[in-house]
This record gives structure tokens, C-alpha cells and sequence, in this order.
């Protein structure tokens, strides 16, 4: 299992190893979208928390003077001009970017199957999908290339592919982490996410990337510092709404759920809570995020970028159509500004039962990963696979996936918390991960 400590490259022949491993390897998974062989470089004077450590990015991530994708053939031939933020702060921490990940095309989609340059392939099984939409980037940390990557969550995008591949993944707090320089999706869901084998690898990461931006309006690192609060009570209290996660939850995923909660219960205090509305959460996800991504999908005029937009897939322009319409005149109101609505009243509904409890807790996904090519042509069936994550984005709540022991496949558990309490959650979560990894 590769950890930032254990993979810090030495030398330029251990990072031209690094690669050769990938490019022998990788063709089982295709994970890579592109090595950054031409680019990236080993250091001996560098410095930083993350000197000379390998980390593979999403390619929906600017990387200056490499071609950004999105999985699209839309972008196939873009070269960046600019380096994201959190490129700009990686490097700066002394990571080596090692290369850019497959994804779903414009980081739509949960099997990462949409990508317009194949699919990816799960290193658990490889006949089975990672998960999406950052799949490329989970699966380099499950089939240990690198030890942490960089992911992007709108609607479960993180969280989804690391319980799929039986890895942690973690999406901050709305806010935490600038994402100038990522191609948007959802602009008031969007949030850069890690992928790792430690949860204190994570959190290292974390802390490099995370801060305010004056290029990203939304970055709000100083509230967090000022909203951020301990625990209710001496004892850590986990809320689990029962009354939502029954639904569409297969036998082997409710099954190990189970036997996770028995365990918990043993060390922490568990509370059945009520969110009365987060039945509503994929009915209202689906309605405001196609519409955000409508707005972001018109700048690929083929004027300044965006050729052949002909070439866009299935899935992308379902969610331009249905974004259109449901923001077009006549429809707006009963559509989308209903769903407005019914989305703040799932914030407040979090807010309430923060009072109770200190962390909420449900599986990442319903469902064990299925057959590459199972689901690809049953939309509806794919949007469900998001019931669990995406009321967290909703909300704009901090959340993390832990994985179970690989028996060969992982069943990710989710932990949620309120806003802005990103630090007490990876704390506590290094303590679940110790009794989760084994059961």
C-alpha cells in the first residue's frame, strides 16, 4: 500500500521506474488519460510537506503547457495556458505531477464509462467499473501508482469511485478549496476532492490545497476557521437516517453496513436521526445541476475553445437539454426555482441534526460496482447510484468514504459532517478507519 512516505521518488531513475511501471501496468486499468514524462522531474533540493512525491490529477484540472481533456474530444487538442490554484500549490509543496486521469466526459457520469477515450477499469476486478466521475484517479491509488490523487466531487464524484475501488476518498466543505483553473461542471456543487490509502495523507494534502483565493469567489478558507466547533459530548455521537438508507440498498452492501455499525457501536454512540426531506435530494440534484451545467457547457462556442462540438456524448447533452428546459421560461418556476427552495430546507434539515449529533453516517454507494457496460444505457439506473452522496452537495457538508477490507470487493461507509469541520472529521476518521479497514 503506497503512502506519502513510503513513496517519495529519490532519484530520476526511481521516477523513470515510476513510470515505466505505469505504462506497463496501466494498460489493464487505463487510468491515465497522459504521463507527464516530458515534464515532470525529481528534485533532490526540493522542499515542502510534499517534496518529490508522485500525485496524479483529474483531467478536468488545468496543468499550464499540458492538454486538459475532460474526457472530451471537445478538448482533446487544449493546451492549458495556466496552472490551476491547486497545481500552483501542490508544485509549490514540492509534488511531482506524474500525470492527468480518465473520467467521465466533463466529470458527468458514475462509472467513468462516459469518458470519450474508453473506460476504466476497477483494479478489484476488471471486468467491474471504478465508479465515477473521477474513476481514473481512484483507481491510481487502489492499484498503487501513486499514494494520493486529486478528484473532483459535484455529486459524489469522490466519495462514489473510492468506495468502488477500496480506497478513502474525502470531498471538503464547499469553499475550502479554490477551483480556479477546473473545468466547472456545477458551479454552486463543484468541489476538488483527495483520494488515499491514509487518512493522514489526505489531511496533509488537504492542508497544502485548502485556503481562500482571490481568483475563486467562492474559496472562504477564514469562516472556516471562525464556524469549525468540537464535539457535542466526550462521546462521539453518529447519526444514521434509517428511514432513507433502506431504499435501493442491495443485500451485500446492507449486510456489511450492518456488521460496521455493530462494531461502531461498541466505542461511539449511535442515534436513529430524521432528515425529513433528503428524499427529495435526487429529484432536486437533478434539476439544478443539469441547469449549471448548461450554462457552462455554452462557452464551448468553437470560437475560442470547444471544437467539434458535435463530438460531445450522450450523456453531456441529455444534461444540456434537460438544463435548458427546465431553466427556459414557463418551466423556471416550476421546475427550478421550486427545487431552490426544497434544497434549502435539506440544508436546514443537516443544520438541525448537528445539534444531535456529531457526525452523520450511511454506505457511499447502494451497490456493490457492476459490469462495465451494465448500466451505460439506463440513465435512470445510473442516477440512483448518487442517492447517498448527493444531498452532501447539496448542502455543501464536508464528507468522507472509508473503506471495509477488499473480500475482494469494498463497501465504502460515509461520514458526513457539518460545515467548515473538515479538521474534526479526518481526526476522527483515522479512528474509523481502524475498525472499519478489518471488517
Amino acid at each position: 500500500m503506497k503512502t506519502i512516505e513510503n513513496s517519495k521518488i529519490n532519484s530520476d531513475q526511481e521516477l523513470k521506474d515510476l513510470f515505466q511501471l505505469i505504462e506497463k501496468e496501466d494498460s489493464q486499468y487505463h487510468s491515465f488519460l497522459s504521463l507527464h514524462k516530458n515534464y515532470a522531474r525529481f528534485d533532490e533540493n526540493r522542499q515542502g510537506k510534499l517534496a518529490n512525491v508522485p500525485i496524479a490529477i483529474k483531467d478536468n484540472i488545468c496543468v499550464e503547457n499540458t492538454i486538459v481533456t475532460a474526457g472530451s474530444k471537445v478538448l482533446e487538442d487544449f493546451t492549458s495556458p495556466y496552472d490551476a490554484t491547486i497545481i500552483e500549490k501542490l508544485q509549490n509543496a514540492g509534488a511531482i505531477i506524474v500525470g492527468k486521469t480518465n473520467l467521465d466526459e466533463f466529470a458527468m457520469g458514475s462509472s467513468t464509462e462516459n469518458s470519450a477515450f474508453g473506460p476504466t477499469n476497477n483494479p478489484l476486478d476488471t471486468s467491474l467499473v471504478p465508479g465515477g466521475s473521477s474513476g481514473g484517479s481512484a483507481v491510481t491509488v487502489s492499484a498503487n501508482f501513486v499514494p494520493v490523487a486529486i478528484g473532483t466531487d459535484t455529486g459524489g464524484s469522490v466519495r462514489h469511485p473510492a468506495s468502488m475501488c477500496g480506497v478513502i476518498g474525502f470531498k471538503p466543505t464547499y469553499g475550502e478549496i479554490s477551483r480556479y483553473g477546473v473545468i466547472a461542471m456545477g458551479s454552486s456543487l463543484d468541489q476538488i476532492g483527495i483520494f488515499g490509502n491514509r487518512v493522514g495523507d489526505i489531511e496533509t494534502v488537504f492542508n497544502v490545497i485548502r485556503g481562500s483565493d482571490p481568483k475563486d469567489s467562492t474559496s472562504q478558507i477564514e469562516k472556516s476557521k471562525k464556524s469549525a466547533k468540537m464535539h457535542n459530548s466526550e462521546k462521539i455521537s453518529l447519526g444514521i437516517p434509517y428511514h432513507f438508507i433502506q431504499k435501493g440498498l442491495s443485500v451485500e452492501v446492507k449486510e456489511k453496513f450492518e456488521m460496521v455499525v455493530e462494531k461502531l457501536r461498541e466505542k461511539y454512540e449511535i442515534v436513529d436521526i430524521s432528515l425529513p426531506h433528503i428524499d427529495y435530494s435526487l429529484a432536486v440534484y437533478y434539476i439544478i445541476m443539469p441547469v449549471e451545467v448548461a450554462s457552462n457547457m455554452a462557452r464551448y462556442d468553437g470560437v475560442r475553445y470547444g471544437k467539434n462540438k458535435n463530438s460531445l456524448g450522450d450523456e453531456v447533452k441529455r444534461r444540456i437539454i434537460l438544463g435548458t428546459y427546465t431553466s427556459s421560461a414557463g418551466y423556471a418556476d416550476k421546475y427550478y426555482h421550486r427545487a431552490q427552495a426544497v434544497r434549502k430546507l435539506i440544508l436546514e434539515d443537516f443544520k438541525k441534526v448537528y445539534s444531535q449529533v456529531d457526525y452523520i453516517m450511511m454506505p457511499t454507494s447502494p451497490v456493490l460496482p457492476w459490469k462495465i457496460g451494465e448500466k451505460i444505457n439506463d440513465p435512470m439506473s445510473m442516477y440512483l447510484m448518487d442517492i447517498f452522496t448527493v444531498p452532501v452537495n447539496l448542502a455543501g457538508l464536508p464528507a468522507i468514504s472509508i473503506p471495509t477490507k477488499r473480500d475482494p470487493l469494498s463497501v465504502g461507509i460515509q461520514f458526513i459532517a457539518n460545515q467548515f469541520n473538515d479538521d474534526s472529521l479526518l481526526k476522527d476518521s483515522k479512528e474509523f478507519l481502524e475498525i472499519i479497514k478489518n471488517i
